[in-house]
């Protein structure tokens, strides 16, 4: 019998946001745009402590032969984030059993909070690296986000969008649903989730909204 929860902590710009279709477009293609964004994650998933969140961005486009400045144009397009299908649909059923959720995301204090109004949701908490001055899969997003949802780690789901956050999730003490929208392969050392689906459609099985 799976385990149920007393609330959600998702990655945001992978598990609720299409964030990869926008990369895709600035990029030039889906091709160039995938490389550039796995290249960022291999960067910031051993960044560490924060350092601004567009250098990353723009070194990892330079890194795949693109120019830098994609990273300026990213930041002014934000806004046209859209979720997934299905994920509003998904987070009505926690508002409507009064389940506290919130996100933790790999992003700037400014463009964090952009992204979180394009989801449509009443997040709880809504925690970037920038605010917690270090980048998952480092501990300090996951407690920070843990801390502002007032949900002990072990009673805490995390829906991971990327791979990587599988692992960081894992040593905060959280279980994991993955939401895998993208076909990505799970690093060795990162922990099998509860849950791993391209939808959120079982979500309902880890908490009590039936």
């Amino acid at each position: 019998m799976l385990p149920q929860f007393d609330g959600v902590l998702f990655d945001l710009l992978t598990a609720l946001l299409d964030s990869w279709t926008l990369w895709n477009r600035i990029a030039g293609g889906e091709a160039a745009g995938r490389r550039w964004r796995l290249e960022y994650l291999r960067i910031v998933n051993r960044t560490g402590a924060y350092r601004a969140y567009e250098d990353i961005v723009g070194e990892a486009a330079q890194a795949v032969g693109l120019p830098p400045n994609l990273a300026a144009e990213l930041a002014e397009r934000y806004g046209e984030l859209k979720p997934w299908p299905g994920v509003p649909e998904q987070l009505k059923l926690l508002v409507d059993k009064g389940i506290a959720f919130g996100v933790v995301t790999n992003c700037s204090e400014r463009l964090g909070n952009l992204a979180a109004k394009c989801v449509g949701a009443p997040f709880s908490a809504i925690v970037t690296a920038e605010r917690a001055g270090f980048y998952k899969p480092d501990p300090h997003p996951f407690a920070l986000g843990l801390q502002e949802l007032g949900v002990l780690p072990s009673r805490c789901l995390f829906v991971a969008g990327s791979a990587y956050d599988l692992a960081g999730a894992a040593k905060a003490g959280m279980k994991t649903y993955w939401h895998d929208r993208l076909g990505m392969d799970r690093p060795p050392e990162a922990p099998k989730p509860l849950i791993h689906a391209p939808t959120l459609d079982q979500l309902k099985a880890l908490l009590p909204i039936a």
